[in-house]
């Protein structure tokens, strides 16, 4: 988060010259790049906890099967 306000506070400086539109391009990639890190770790997290709920099922599965076989 600190580089991007760092690479927007460089194109304020810069906003006089030709690299004021790349700077600012660069600075908004940053933030595209933070956003995606940020889908990836919530989609991540999300799959986690779809697995940990599938094995939980299935182990209740085994043990309802186990009992009804006794």
């Amino acid at each position: 988060m600190g580089r991007v306000l760092a690479l927007l506070g460089l194109a304020a400086t810069l906003a006089g010259c030709g690299l004021a539109g790349t700077s600012v391009s660069a600075g908004s990639g940053a933030a595209t790049e933070v956003q995606q890190a940020q889908q990836a770790k919530a989609t991540e997290e999300r799959v986690r906890r779809q697995l940990e709920e599938a094995n939980q099922q299935a182990a209740q599965q085994r043990r309802d099967a186990e009992a009804q076989s006794q």
